[in-house]
This record gives structure tokens, C-alpha cells and sequence, in this order.
């Protein structure tokens, strides 16, 4: 273990580095957060201090151990003194029909969807102060629809009074034609406001998700067709949102083939992508998520945009509404791999590590559980997480934190692949099935804690932002650069195929689909598609397509996009703009995505991430054929 000195002097380093903003991969280490700004810094002031106050008072020795040594990482430790939780699936047509108090004053129930979309906005930004990761409205079409219908009662009456001279239907007619453009000037502002309103702070804007997709209704089509040109449209200068991150929800009978009601949404959704990177798609009828459906909007799989996915409930209803994930911890398999000389001794490693793992999960969910309802006024004071209408102010949260998950993550299987065989998993077919087993493997020891502890821990494919190039610069230090194992900047993301490695899209679908129904705290799988893909909107369709086929839960499409400062020109630009002829690389923005769900300006990443996004390998959509 570290002396009390030793430390002390790595976290003065660290402020230091804040201070002269002279450690990119310090102060960018969330991309989400604007590392160099004011309160910004006074963010990393607090985290840093936090993780030194938790590695020193709140960790098990074995556990600090373990953490020192490079083999674990929770994730989110400078939280940890605060007790929050990660993430939650917020009940949006619950708090609007109910009103809420974000503590300033009484919000009451809007009356027309520019209201309920204002409100959903600050309920984002209320209830980010309350927890250290995501929000997600699961049934953003289900849940707004009413208010639709309200804003066409409205101007239905103002028209029937005022105009004497149209029938009924000629009435209804005009009143649906303003409630459509009202609903699309509510839909700009709530993507305006998910871009520029601050939490935090002022540290950065909220993370947020929406999941649509399946609601029929007129009102409900409305809302996901607005949202969706307010996206693909842009913001102000017709730059790119960031967020809200967006999950279309695919289902047959509902949005698949041409004569299905929402099948043209699903073609707005393409061309969405095709330009603005969302909407990622989740896949109901995977075999995983379809036992969840019985035909109602709250059975129906919600993703966070981060991956997160929560659905089975040992205490209770299993659905993703009014819960999250906890916490989560993540495994370094690429120095267990590095240490071991069989696969007898790689597992056997492997099951030490994760006890700790689930030891430390358990800690930190004691801890959560101590808490108080009044220290998370929002949260549980408005009845967004499950059965908090149940509590006191001073109750404790035993009761309702159990709705929530405890996940184990992972990263570098591909890695460890190459350290136990020689290849990884997208190499050869008996490194895949060893890969297999590694990732089964653990989702049984995390289902059998889950059965001795009665608590929800579930298996996550680690979103691995930050840590892909913590665990490999440490790793670096002890073994130097081993061709295909330590060698680059990072380690890649969970079971995913390495992104340098050349293989068809079709293939890549296929190996990684195999893993999403292992890692049921969730995952996501991407393909890297080159040049502009809106010219090829079927190409999108079949990778889709092909997803649902390998039972994907969840999956997107990356491709790359890129505006100039100077004109506002969105497109490709490779050296200079083709519209105005700028070739200063920092008057260009480009919009990538980072692990498969956060985008942004790649000048915002730390390194780590930047040298993963140079070496992904480009899939072709300009052919005929879309499976290269």
C-alpha cells in the first residue's frame, strides 16, 4: 500500500495538473465536462479530493489493493462519499400528470406540450443533481402524447370559436396542422435546452436519454416525428446535438416493414442517423428482452443512452421504469490474462478479482443505503425512483435501493485473448469460444451473487471512456509495449472486436451479437461506416436489420461528421471545407462518437480515446454491397 505521503503528493500533482490545465487526460477525462472551464475545475478539485477521501476511508484493504495493482476500477469513486446512485428510468407521464417541487417552487401539470416539454427539461436537469450518471425518459412518445392531444383541444376551441365558415372536419383538420408545428418548435427547444442548460454546477449539461419508437397513436407519432427533424435539423448554426442521446425502439408489427404504422418513422430515424449520429436502435424482440414484453409501454426494454440496461427485479415488478443502476465496477482482464499461464489459472484469477469486485459493490451499496430520503429531495421527495412514495424524509433507503442493480463490468477481452492464444476473438474461431466462456463465465458468478446476496447484480459491458487508457498506461509501466496486448494508447471496449482489425460488417455483427444476451446490465454494439451515409439510407436499414437478426439488444451506427466554424458547411471535410476553403483544423468540428453512445468535438477527448478513433477500421456503405 502507498504511504499517507506518497498519497497526499499524487493528489497535489493532480491539482496541480488541474490548476495549469497541463494533464489533458485529467481535466478531459469526461468529455461531457469542459475540463479547463471555472467550474469545470472546481469539478475536478472535488473529484480528486473525493477519490483520495474514499480510497482512504472508505475501501477495504484488499480492495485498495486491488485497485492500486491495476486489476479493479469503480467506476465513479469520487462519488462514492456522496452515496448517490448512477442512473435512473424517470416516469415522465407520472411526475407531469402529478406536478413536482424541484425545491425552488410547485411545477403543476402543463396544459399543451410546449409546457411538458419545458418540464421535461428541468426535470432532467432537477433530478441530475441527485445521482453521478444518466437520466433516460423511458416512454418519451407513451408519455407525452397527452399533452399532444391537449394542445389539439386547444386549438380546436380557439378555431371553432373565431372561424364560422369550415366544417367540423375542416376544423380538426387545421387545429392537427398547428398542433404539428407546435409540437415541433416544443421539440426544438427541448433539444436546444438538453444542449445548453447546466447541472452540476454549471460543469456541464445533463446527460440525458429518450427511448421512443412503438407508440401508434396520431399524438404519440407526432411527438417522434418532431423530435426527429428538430434533431436532424441542428441546433442554432446547424451544429449537432450532443444530446438528448436517443434509442429508437424497433418492433415487428410495429415499425419493421413497410405496412407496419410506424414504419415510417423508422425511415426518419435512418435518415437521422445518417446525419446527426442519433437514434441508436434497441431491439424488443431479442430473446432476452422479449420474455419482459406483455404489450404494455412499461414491459417494453429502455436503454440508457451510456448502455445500461435494467429490467429483471428480484423485489419486485421487472421493468426499467423508476430504476437504475447503482453502481458498477470494472475488471481489468488483460493484466489477468498477462499474469496467468493457462486458462485453468486465468479463471481462477479471474473468480479472486470479481469477489473483490462484488465485496467492494456491496460496501458502497451499504453506504448508499444509510442514506436519508431528505438527502436526495428530488429523487426520492418526488417519487422518481421506485416505491420512494413509501418513505420519510429521515427513512433510510434499504427499501427502495434493492430495486436497483450492482453491475460488474469489463474491458480488454480481446486483449486477454491475445495474451492467453495468440488472437483474439475476431482471429480465429478457438479464441472466440474461450472468449465466450470468459464472458459466461462471469455472468454465472454474478447471478450466483446475485442469489446469495438477494440483490439485483447483473454483468455490464464496461462504457469504457476514460478507463480504456487508465488500465493500459499502468499495465504499460509493469510490461512495457507487447505487440497486440499493451502496445496502443488503449484496450478495447468490453467483448467488442477490436476496432483496427479488419472483418466485414456482417461478421462483426455476428461475433459480438452472441454477447449482449450475456451481459444483461447492459451493451451496445457499433459499426464504423466511411464517408457519407445519408446518400445510402438502405445500407443503414440492412445493418439494423442484420442487428435484430444476431439478437442485438442495443446497437448503432457511427460514421463521421464534421462542420466548418467559418460557413456552417455539415458534411465530410477531409483538408479544407469544400464550401468556403477553410483549412484550419480548429475552426473544423468533428462529431464522433466515443464509446458507442457520447458524442462530441474529438478536441474534447483525452488521448486515449483519440488514438482509438483514428485506428477504427471504416465499413463501406457507398456499394452495393453493405456488408463489408
Amino acid at each position: 500500500m502507498h504511504t499517507h505521503t506518497e498519497t497526499e503528493d499524487k493528489l497535489l500533482q493532480s491539482l496541480d495538473d488541474i490548476v495549469y490545465a497541463s494533464n489533458q487526460d485529467l481535466i478531459q477525462e469526461n468529455a461531457n465536462v469542459d475540463g479547463q472551464s471555472p467550474m469545470g475545475q472546481m469539478s475536478k478539485f472535488g473529484s480528486e479530493a473525493a477519490k483520495h477521501y474514499a480510497k482512504q476511508k472508505m475501501l477495504s484493504a484488499d480492495v485498495s489493493q486491488a485497485i492500486a495493482d491495476n486489476f479493479i476500477h469503480p467506476h465513479d469513486l469520487d462519488f462514492m462519499p456522496t452515496g448517490t446512485t448512477t442512473c435512473c428510468q424517470i416516469p415522465l407521464g407520472k411526475i407531469l400528470k402529478d406536478g413536482f417541487n424541484t425545491g425552488h417552487g410547485y411545477m403543476r401539470e402543463p396544459n399543451d406540450i410546449g409546457s411538458a416539454m419545458a418540464l421535461a427539461s428541468i426535470i432532467f436537469q432537477s433530478n441530475q443533481n441527485m445521482q453521478h450518471g444518466g437520466q433516460s425518459y423511458p416512454m418519451f412518445d407513451f408519455d407525452l402524447a397527452p399533452y399532444v392531444h391537449k394542445t389539439f383541444l386547444k386549438n380546436k376551441r380557439r378555431l371553432t370559436n373565431y372561424v364560422t365558415s369550415y366544417t367540423s372536419i375542416e376544423i380538426s383538420t387545421i387545429a392537427w396542422h398547428e398542433t404539428d408545428r407546435d409540437v415541433y418548435q416544443a421539440c426544438e427547444a427541448f433539444v436546444h435546452n438538453c444542449n445548453s442548460m447546466h447541472s452540476r454546477g454549471g460543469g456541464q449539461v445533463p446527460f440525458v436519454s429518450i427511448n421512443y419508437g412503438t407508440d401508434t397513436s396520431m399524438e404519440g407519432r407526432l411527438v417522434m416525428k418532431n423530435i426527429l427533424l428538430a434533431t436532424k435539423a441542428g441546433l442554432g448554426n446547424g451544429e449537432t446535438p450532443i444530446f438528448p442521446i436517443q434509442i429508437f425502439k424497433m418492433k415487428k408489427g410495429v415499425n419493421f416493414e413497410p405496412d407496419e404504422p410506424n414504419y415510417d418513422l423508422y425511415q426518419l430515424a435512418l435518415e437521422t442517423t445518417a446525419k446527426r449520429l442519433f437514434p441508436n436502435f434497441s431491439f424488443i424482440d431479442s430473446t432476452f428482452n422479449y420474455p419482459y414484453y406483455d404489450g404494455s409501454p412499461e414491459s417494453e426494454v429502455a436503454y440508457m443512452g451510456c448502455r445500461t440496461r435494467v429490467m429483471a427485479n428480484r423485489h419486485g415488478d421487472e421493468t426499467g421504469v423508476q430504476r437504475g443502476n447503482l453502481s458498477f465496477t470494472s475488471l481489468n482482464l488483460v493484466k489477468m490474462a498477462l499474469l496467468t499461464t493457462s486458462e485453468t489459472a486465468f479463471f481462477e484469477k479471474l473468480d479472486h478479482y470479481m469477489t473483490l469486485a462484488i465485496k467492494q459493490l456491496l460496501e458502497r451499496y451499504q453506504f448508499q443505503a444509510k442514506k436519508q430520503a431528505q438527502h436526495f429531495s428530488f429523487l426520492y421527495g418526488q417519487q422518481v425512483w421506485k416505491d420512494s412514495d413509501q418513505l420519510e424524509a429521515s427513512d433510510q433507503l434499504t427499501d427502495v435501493l434493492k430495486h436497483g442493480t450492482l453491475s460488474i463490468g469489463f474491458i480488454g477481452l480481446a486483449e486477454a485473448l491475445v495474451a492467453l492464444t495468440g488472437e483474439h476473438h475476431g482471429e480465429s474461431d478457438e479464441a472466440y469460444q474461450l472468449g465466450y466462456r470468459i464472458v459466461e463465465h462471469m455472468r454465472i458468478f454474478v447471478d450466483l451473487a446475485a442469489e446469495r446476496y438477494d440483490l439485483n447484480f447483473s454483468l455490464i459491458a464496461t462504457p469504457a471512456e476514460g478507463l480504456s487508457g487508465k488500465f493500459t498506461k499502468n499495465d504499460q509501466a509493469i510490461f512495457g509495449e507487447i505487440p497486440r496486448v499493451t502496445d496502443r494508447n488503449y484496450y478495447t471496449n468490453s467483448y467488442h472486436v477490436p476496432v483496427y482489425y479488419k472483418i466485414r460488417a456482417l461478421d462483426k455483427i455476428k461475433k459480438e451479437g452472441a454477447f449482449h444476451k450475456l451481459c444483461n446490465g447492459g451493451h451496445i454494439s457499433y459499426i464504423e461506416c466511411d464517408g457519407d451515409v445519408s446518400k445510402n439510407i438502405k445500407a443503414l436499414d440492412t445493418l439494423v436489420k442484420t442487428m435484430a437478426m444476431n439478437d442485438f439488444g442495443y446497437g448503432s451506427i457511427n460514421h463521421p461528421v464534421d462542420r466548418c466554424t467559418c460557413c456552417g458547411y455539415t458534411g465530410i471535410i477531409d483538408n479544407e471545407c469544400p464550401k468556403c476553403d477553410n483549412n484550419d483544423q480548429e475552426k473544423v468540428e468533428r462529431i464522433r462518437r466515443i464509446t458507442g453512445y457520447l458524442v462530441g468535438d474529438m478536441k474534447k477527448w483525452n488521448s486515449a480515446k483519440r488514438a482509438e478513433e483514428s485506428q477504427r477500421v471504416k465499413h463501406q456503405t457507398s456499394s452495393k454491397d453493405t456488408t463489408q
